[in-house]
């Protein structure tokens, strides 16, 4: 769940190819699923319930603008964590972009509904979508957007083979976010 009481800055983490896959195991009652026709009503509870929006409808319209023109792709690339009755608990999705007309693999949407988190799962769906990334796109950089918010995130990400990326990815961010976020993440995290 994000922690709004910290300083928000963005900032961009990437896994360099060749990057060990930590293994990972779910613990008995959890199963790995693939996105299916109405999924993102899931997806929406999910991101919702970790606050990466104000309510599921914000994040049902974000999906829907953002993936529903891709469903054929979201039925290999979204994941779940769904317990043995079938309640999807967490996500993520091995999507991709073009940026400067290159194509790039990022790492999106991680959440797991706050009353399963500490149980692994998060660290779980994190590098299965990270395999699941290189068996689709082959082993190269794969990229995340993340958040001072999202400090115990950050630790599961870089145990995953992230790391703090100091590039400027986009045009219309700022090459020095991932600076201030670590400044932040020391200075606030002691």
């Amino acid at each position: 769940m994000l922690d709004k009481t910290v300083p928000y800055v963005g900032f961009y983490m990437r896994r360099a190819p060749g990057t060990r896959i930590p293994p990972y195991e779910l613990p008995k009652g959890f199963d790995f699923t693939f996105y299916r026709d109405g999924g993102e009503a899931d997806w929406a509870k999910i991101e919702s319930a970790v606050l990466e929006f104000d309510s599921e409808f914000a994040a049902l319209m974000f999906f829907k603008e953002n993936y529903a023109q891709f469903t054929d792709e979201l039925y290999g690339r979204c994941i779940f964590i769904e317990t043995s009755e079938g309640r999807k608990v967490a996500t993520a999705t091995a999507w991709w972009s073009e940026i400067y007309g290159e194509r790039r693999p990022w790492l999106n949407w991680v959440g797991v509904y706050p009353k399963y988190q500490g149980l692994g799962l998060g660290k779980a769906i994190i590098a299965r979508a990270t395999e699941l990334m290189t068996e689709i796109e082959g082993d190269v950089p794969f990229f995340l957007k993340t958040q001072t918010w999202s400090y115990k995130a950050i630790s599961i990400y870089t145990a995953c083979g992230y790391e703090p990326c100091y590039e400027k990815l986009l045009y219309r961010d700022r090459s020095d976010n991932c600076k201030k976020a670590m400044r932040v993440l020391r200075r606030f995290l002691r």
